[in-house]
């Protein structure tokens, strides 16, 4: 098959600068979209990913199993499972256990502030850090128990809606006319609990005039899940029940599900919007070119060769919109925070997402470019020439 040079698709956009640019846009603009809600439900799925592998289990009380916050067990569990359960990971002699609680409070800015920010606060030990592996210390240190002092994840001053300034150590947030003292930062990217505020176990029960605890997070060694299932059924009196790590967040995710998917629907109404604007453009480039294209046929080119054409034409102008949305996403959505209740996450623009908004780029091109050459080329050859 004759095929028209590639240069000559290439030229033809630049014959009309007012027509590329908006085919430009308007495919910049639906490629940037997709990736906008790729990007949000990839950061929602990555927040709540705990790698299959992991063997912490949570006990909390029975009937609490998808909301930790809700969940109230008493504060003589981990001694109790310890002495109960042998096979808990060790090292040491220390046991991977940590009794925790987790909970929304409201904190001030300052004393005389009337301003309520909701923080998602974790009491724990030190046990806390051998459970929890991808928490690390990044800034200052621990807090120490009896001082209302606090270790701030990377994203908690977009959880509190401040700025990182007024959570830099040695700040302080008010609670019940108290100030706790910022004297650390800790990073676990990736996970909901960069968006957490952690203090000592005891200080928030002081504060809270609360005895029990939410959760008992506990690593396996030796031991199976169905060891830990067989103590909660064991001890009914203390209306516990067990569930792995995974599943929890996995359950948490399931509960976001309608959230993501009105993301993605909304995101694919809007797109298919502008796919008829970009379908409405072409047919008025293409409409335009009527006689060009007879006079190509007239000349021996087959309809075949033409579409290739036009349709290498279409790929090139989308390949342009897909790099521009692809800097523009890189440059306005990498990396911003969305609040949720359970936390914080963050966009996130990974070979996935990116591939996403590539395909859908290209099937832009494509697609848009066959309904507007097969409306030029079904006309007879003499009629082509004739046209205005």
């Amino acid at each position: 098959m004759r095929l028209l040079p590639f240069d000559y698709a290439v030229r033809n956009l630049g014959r009309s600068p007012k027509r590329f640019l908006a085919i430009l846009i308007g495919n910049a603009l639906v490629v940037l979209l997709i990736i906008a809600a790729a990007a949000f439900v990839e950061g929602m799925r990555s927040s709540m990913s705990i790698p299959n592998d992991s063997q912490n289990v949570i006990l909390l009380s029975t009937g609490s199993e998808e909301s930790l916050e809700r969940s109230e067990i008493p504060a003589t569990t981990p001694g109790i499972l310890a002495a109960s359960l042998s096979g808990i990971h060790t090292t040491g002699g220390v046991p991977f256990v940590s009794p925790e609680i987790l909970s929304g409070l409201i904190f001030y800015a300052t004393e005389d502030s009337t301003e309520e920010l909701r923080a998602v606060i974790r009491g724990v030990t030190p046990g806390a850090f051998l459970v929890h592996e991808r928490v690390e210390i990044v800034d200052g240190r621990a807090p120490r128990a009896g001082n209302n002092e606090l270790l701030v994840g990377g994203l908690a001053a977009d959880k509190l809606d401040l700025p990182t300034t007024a959570l830099e150590i040695g700040e302080s947030l008010w609670f019940e006319g108290e100030p706790w003292t910022v004297v650390g930062h800790f990073s676990a990217r990736g996970t909901v609990m960069d968006a957490e505020i952690w203090t000592p176990l005891t200080d928030i029960q002081i504060a809270t005039k609360r005895d029990g605890l939410s959760c008992v997070v506990v690593r396996l060694g030796a031991a199976e899940f169905a060891d830990v299932d067989a103590f909660t059924k064991m001890r009914v009196d203390l209306e516990l029940s067990a569930i792995r790590e995974v599943e929890y967040y996995a359950s948490l995710l399931r509960f976001y599900r309608p959230i993501q998917i009105m993301i993605w629907t909304t995101a694919i109404l809007i797109a298919l919007a502008g796919v008829l604007g970009g379908l409405n453009t072409l047919y008025s480039a293409f409409a335009a070119r009527v006689r060009e294209i007879g006079m190509l046929q007239s000349l021996g080119y087959p309809r075949r060769a033409i579409v290739a054409s036009l349709i290498q034409e279409a790929l090139i102008a989308s390949a342009v919109a897909v790099f521009v949305a692809f800097l523009v996403a890189k440059l306005l959505l990498d990396g911003i925070a969305i609040s949720l209740s359970m936390g914080v996450f963050q966009l996130t623009l990974n070979s996935s997402v990116l591939a996403a908004g590539g395909a859908v780029g290209l099937f832009l091109g494509i697609i848009g470019a066959l309904p507007p050459a097969w409306r030029c080329l079904r006309m007879p050859i003499p009629e082509a020439l004739k046209s205005l």
